[in-house]
């Protein structure tokens, strides 16, 4: 039903624009679309730094991780399916009264949400570089096969993640074995090849060589990759029971060094039984990290031997820091309107949890040094992520409060957070690759990020939470 589809459409436009007006939405993908079209320029400068071959790999990665970090439909299912804002029901709930499949309810959510990520990030960055191509010297044949190519890689990733994470709420031994699959291809694809599997990405190969053979493989890979996921997709019922033993008091006091143990504690309750806390830490951080770092480690021949470590690490830490957004998509304020609890004190809660979930990236970029040789290297990368991580958190709890899953969409939220990370992360990079050791430095970011935070509680204790 085309009618359902629409009203989805409609749907997550009156949910976003009720949050911060219709024409502040409206400007984001316009926010983009200015962004790549100024960025374009300077291209001639990046060129002398890097080879054009290298820089179309960085942008076909970026395009493939943003597919893996909005790619994993599987693990939402129960929640869309549901209410997937807390106390708001949606369409995709409310449509089960009609005589329409599960399946082909979340079929059109999954559409709509492709549609909705594409023309908010992809479709302004690929028009952005399309316009300035004339004035940069840049035959309009490029931009427009990039364009290509970039849509491609961003379905890419987001179709693989949707079947591993479909897989995954079917079967997690099955989801095991895929992946040992498809780690030992990638080790043997190298071993025989002697390239590095990223450069055999099927969209960067399209894009270096234009085939319709290959063209036609990318399409196909998709929409069987697409159709499986939904095969496999299978909703939680809502009349189904599980049965937990208790967790709350025993793990409140392992964590009572923190100001709202019981809150903390529900948090890492509510993402171990749900089973975000291994779901959401395998698609939206180790596998997209997995692959980001194939791509890195192509430009070792531009960068000091350690200099691939290290931006691998403020990247991790760019990516962890949405681990803030793990613990407040399904958890609103509403739920707690009626408890003697306060904004400020559900948001140190949320930082608590955060602070508990930062293992994850530790242990990962500890091991990352450990397997690429770099193991003298191992503090100064694990000091920048986490150094990166709690300062974006400061940021994004001073902009958008419990609210960060929509609030990222208002104009002047991307731009402020944008100019404050980004410019902290030019800073590091340039540290970082003059003296590894520098970068130890970075723990100074704790301050401005305990700053931007409590300027985040005393904004948030005086506005009225929204309701979605």
């Amino acid at each position: 039903m085309f009618e359902l589809f629409i009203a989805m459409i409609k749907e997550e436009w009156r949910i976003h624009s009720t949050m911060f007006g219709s024409i502040s939405f409206a400007l984001f993908p316009i926010l983009i679309f200015w962004i790549a079209f100024m960025g374009s320029f300077l291209l001639p400068l990046m060129r002398q730094a890097l080879p054009s071959g290298e820089l179309s790999i960085v942008l076909h990665a970026n395009y493939l991780m943003l597919g893996f970090m909005v790619g994993a439909f599987g693990l939402l299912g129960s929640e869309v399916m549901n209410r997937r804002f807390g106390q708001a029901s949606l369409l995709a709930y409310a449509a089960r009264s009609l005589p329409l499949s599960e399946r082909f309810i979340f079929a059109n959510f999954v559409i709509k949400d492709t549609l909705y990520y594409f023309v908010l990030w992809v479709l302004p960055l690929a028009l952005g570089f399309l316009l300035a191509s004339p004035f940069i010297g840049v035959p309009i044949t490029l931009p427009l096969l990039l364009s290509l190519t970039l849509t491609l890689a961003f379905l890419s990733g987001l179709c693989l993640v949707f079947f591993l994470s479909s897989l995954y709420s079917r079967s997690k031994p099955a989801l095991a074995a895929v992946l040992v699959f498809l780690a030992l291809a990638a080790g043997a694809i190298a071993f025989v090849t002697h390239e590095n599997p990223a450069q055999l990405f099927p969209p960067v190969m399209l894009f270096n060589a234009f085939s319709w053979a290959n063209l036609l493989l990318c399409c196909a890979t998709i929409v069987i990759l697409f159709t499986v996921s939904i095969w496999l997709f299978t909703p939680e019922t809502a009349d189904s029971t599980k049965h937990y033993h208790d967790m709350l008091m025993p793990l409140a006091k392992k964590l009572s060094f923190f100001p709202t143990p019981p809150l903390t504690a529900k948090d890492i309750i509510d993402m171990y039984r749900s089973g975000g806390m291994v779901g959401q830490t395998l698609f939206s951080f180790v596998i997209p990290l997995v692959v980001i770092w194939f791509f890195l480690s192509l430009l070792n021949g531009y960068l000091p031997t350690y200099g691939v470590l290290l931006e691998f690490a403020l990247v991790t830490g760019v990516i962890a820091s949405t681990m803030y957004t793990w613990l407040t998509m399904f958890d609103t304020f509403g739920a707690y309107a009626c408890l003697p609890v306060s904004v400020r004190t559900v948001i140190k809660s949320k930082i608590a949890s955060f602070t508990v979930l930062q293992i994850i990236p530790a242990v990962f970029v500890a091991l990352a040094a450990l397997l690429s040789g770099q193991a003298l290297y191992l503090l100064p990368a694990v000091v920048l992520t986490l150094s990166v991580s709690f300062y974006s958190l400061g940021v994004t709890v001073w902009l958008t409060g419990l609210s960060p899953s929509v609030m990222v969409y208002s104009v002047k939220v991307m731009v402020t957070y944008l100019a404050l990370v980004g410019v902290v992360l030019l800073a590091l990079s340039a540290v970082a690759f003059s003296s590894p050791f520098a970068a130890l430095g970075a723990v100074v970011l704790f301050i401005p990020a305990i700053f931007f935070a409590r300027l985040g509680f005393a904004k948030w204790e005086a506005r009225e939470q929204p309701g979605f």
